[in-house]
């Protein structure tokens, strides 16, 4: 096949810049034309405005991100070989990072393996997979057959839904694609510890895989310490925290399958619930009226901005909860603060935490900022990708 079997769009003098540092998206005001007329999902030909080949990749003539990278090898067949050997990668990547007791992690994650719109997460024997860009609908049979060819999982559960699809021109779409149709919940396995994993109805795909390395951080800091964990959800952090040597733990969240989920794991992991209680609460408020100080604090909270005109009603959240947290760390305590995101960025993350500290009345030392781990590996000129952003910050005073 040459490259003249793809249409082609050809940029506006001058755009081609962020393409060739590596940015992954191109968005509609970059194109000057259109030669032929794809369709939402087609792959095209991208040129410059001197018809200079760049890159081909997936089109949608209806969204902001109009251009997708694929490859900057204009000659690539796209075709079942080629979605095969991106999967290969993924797998051999995972491989070198994947301890031998962890059963759970991220296999696909979006532009930062090569798959712009598919996640696909490892559950044991369980592939949850999403799919969110009409380009990845059009070849997800492709996805499929390379999925079962190389995991060969017993089950493959799809979750595409979301704001993403609807922007994209699809339809929500959820059920099981492949395999037994097992829908009780999976017990996996994550540095030798238990987890009890919703694949179907739990957020995300059913546990935040993308924590993993913070967890393992924050057990290793919770030893003889009093710990709060906020947002609780499955009480993973919870579960790292009471393994670590912590005194008591906390679990806190406002939904009563989460307070469930949290108890659950705790219980499979041999931690007792009456020494480290968790409680179905509204986390502002929770914070707002307790009396108690603890030495590690832990803000895990769902996105507050899931839209770019969120982002200023998010910050008043994020204030509020980091400040009244740091009321509430003891001197020397802990805080391990996070946003998921995508809108929020990482410098305005950075300074609402200042202003909270500030208005806490509170020295704070930064120890390091936290991200996903590397089974959620970024484009390196993709720095939307960093959706997951922390600080782990201590108080002096």
């Amino acid at each position: 096949m040459s490259t003249s079997a793809y249409l082609e769009i050809i940029l506006k003098k001058g755009r081609e810049s962020s393409l060739l540092r590596g940015h992954p998206w191109l968005f509609s005001g970059a194109i000057g034309a259109i030669n032929g007329n794809p369709t939402q999902g087609d792959i095209v030909l991208a040129k410059d405005a001197a018809g200079k080949p760049l890159a081909l990749g997936f089109f949608n003539p209806r969204t902001d991100i109009a251009f997708r990278f694929l490859t900057s090898n204009c000659n690539q067949i796209i075709s079942a070989d080629f979605w095969q050997d991106r999967l290969k990668s993924a797998c051999q990547l995972r491989q070198r990072i994947i301890n031998k007791q962890t059963d759970a992690y991220r296999l696909v994650n979006v532009e930062g393996d090569g798959f712009p719109g598919l996640i696909a997460d490892v559950y044991g024997s369980t592939l949850a997979v999403s799919i969110t860009t009409a380009g990845m609908e059009k070849q997800k049979a492709h996805i499929f057959d390379a999925l079962i060819s190389q995991l060969k999982p017993a089950r493959i559960y799809e979750q595409s839904q979301g704001r993403s699809r609807t922007l994209e021109g699809l339809k929500e779409r959820k059920g099981f694609v492949y395999g037994d149709n097992q829908s009780a919940a999976v017990q996996i396995r994550e540095n030798g510890f238990i987890f009890e994993v919703d694949f179907i109805s739990g957020q995300k795909t059913g546990f935040f895989l993308d924590q993993r390395i913070n967890r393992e951080k924050l057990g290793a800091l919770a030893l003889d310490a009093n710990v709060l964990n906020c947002f609780s959800y499955t009480g993973a952090f919870s579960v790292y925290c009471a393994a670590g040597g912590a005194k008591r733990v906390v679990s806190l969240d406002s939904s009563d399958a989460a307070c469930v989920s949290a108890a659950k794991n705790l219980l499979l992991n041999g931690i007792s619930a009456e020494s480290h209680p968790v409680i179905e609460d509204d986390v502002f408020n929770y914070l707002r009226h307790m009396q108690e100080d603890f030495d590690l604090i832990i803000l895990d909270p769902p996105a507050f901005a899931k839209k770019r005109r969120d982002v200023d009603r998010a910050s008043r959240g994020y204030k509020e909860i980091n400040m009244q947290a740091i009321r509430h760390l003891s001197p020397g305590g802990i805080l391990a603060t996070f946003s998921c995101s995508n809108f929020m960025e990482e410098d305005l993350f950075y300074k609402i935490v200042q202003g909270a500290a500030r208005d806490a009345g509170s020295n704070m030392q930064l120890l390091s900022r936290l991200a996903a781990g590397p089974d959620h590996p970024l484009g390196f000129g993709h720095p939307e990708g960093r959706y997951l952003k922390g600080l782990l910050l201590r108080r002096n005073s």
